[in-house]
């Protein structure tokens, strides 16, 4: 994880203005639905493809050595029909395929008139045994399929108590809409969090970054987002809130282990309070289509480092009048690389966001970041957008 002072420096630049409307055009959440579909389409017939593949294979062969004789000596090239059906096919597919494979042998053989000589003795056993090491490859396979489905279940129950669905309104006017990438996408899950809460005190939202991966960094997010959803409805000022986050962490983390994190406090006026811990800033879009980065007015520590008495973060406004929007994000969005190392530019991409439903304008820049990535992001990436939904009635 870089520090901000880093961030700043490598990450791309922040143009003001906006791009043309043809190009947002060009990036609208219906084509990028469309892009996806074909993707789904386009796997679908690749599993179909590789389950036809053992046939394609012992019919062309078959074909060549019929019309060629035996001279060509293509017949062990038969075993290639169970052997691949051991990528894509079930137990009782691979084995229909090595009998089918077996047979062809058998009756090429006998049309050739070298059924027992040596070498259709040994295209049977080459068949024999490739069809039982593919069987049981197959079955391997299998059981790691079902493993893996078990892993995903209990990491999307677990995403379910931890990441809990947050409302899609929050409070009179404000649309909610939130993203989650896990850089283990076997898990779906990581150590970003976010939770949005409506308390006494107002609409209360927190989006944090663990330090490190895996099993430790959800367990200190769980600490995370179980202290905030208590303190968020007892403590009436936000710093309240990150003293109460940092007596939970300092009970739970070790050595040099830190979470930034951003608190937002919505009570109902024209800006949101925020209390910023360490974290990238958020991004600031007007209903005219102006945005920039709310910087915090002077540097704070992580929540974990509060025994180096730094001092506490100090809040500041940030605007959120009527058609604003606030989107907070964890540095696995800022930070993520394309093929070249070029990091992702956030600011240029603010257009995405100008959908009429906050949800689908959000999973329109998901999909544009997982575009420029090209493959599975190197850190957990979440995002979470507010909006002021007066000037977007489609909310």
């Amino acid at each position: 994880m870089l520090r901000r002072d880093d961030r700043q420096d490598r990450s791309p630049s922040r143009p003001k203005s906006r791009l043309a409307s043809l190009r947002a055009s060009l990036s609208s959440t219906r084509a990028r639905a469309f892009v996806r579909l074909l993707s789904s389409v386009e796997t679908g017939k690749t599993h179909a493809v590789l389950k036809l593949l053992p046939f394609i294979v012992m019919a062309v062969v078959a074909t060549i050595d019929f019309g060629t004789g035996p001279t060509t000596g293509l017949l062990p090239l038969l075993a290639l029909g169970p052997a691949f059906a051991s990528v894509a096919c079930g137990l009782a597919r691979t084995t229909l395929v090595g009998v089918i494979a077996l047979l062809l042998g058998v009756a090429l053989g006998a049309y050739n008139d070298i059924l027992w000589t040596p070498r259709t003795n040994v295209t049977v056993i080459a068949i024999l045994g490739v069809t039982m090491a593919s069987v049981l490859a197959s079955a391997g396979r299998l059981r790691h399929e079902r493993r893996l489905a078990d892993v995903r279940s209990v990491a999307e129950a677990a995403q379910r108590v931890l990441l809990r669905p947050v409302p899609r309104r929050a409070g009179p006017g404000i649309g909610v809409a939130v993203s989650y990438t896990s850089a283990t996408a076997e898990a779906r899950i990581g150590g970003d969090l976010y939770e949005v809460v409506t308390t006494p005190h107002g609409v209360r939202v927190i989006v944090g970054d663990v330090q490190g991966k895996g099993l430790e960094a959800v367990e200190t997010a769980a600490v995370v987002l179980g202290a905030f959803r208590e303190a968020a409805y007892d403590e009436s000022k936000l710093q309240g809130v990150v003293s109460r986050l940092e007596n939970a962490l300092s009970r739970e983390l070790s050595g040099e282990q830190f979470v930034t994190a951003v608190l937002a406090e919505i009570t109902g006026g024209a800006s949101i309070t925020v209390l910023n811990c360490g974290h990238p800033p958020p991004m600031v879009l007007t209903a005219e289509g102006d945005h920039w980065f709310a910087d915090p007015p002077e540097d704070a520590l992580p929540l974990g480092m509060g025994a180096l008495k730094a001092g506490e973060p100090a809040p500041y406004q940030i605007p959120f009048a009527p058609g604003h929007q606030v989107l907070f994000y964890t540095d696995g969005v800022i930070e993520a690389r394309d093929r070249s190392g070029r990091f992702y530019p956030l600011d240029s991409r603010a257009h995405l966001l100008d959908g009429a439903d906050p949800q689908l304008a959000l999973d329109a820049l998901r999909a544009d970041l997982l575009h420029h990535v090209g493959r599975p992001l190197a850190d957990d990436a979440a995002m979470l957008l507010l909006r002021h939904r007066a000037a977007h009635t489609a909310d």
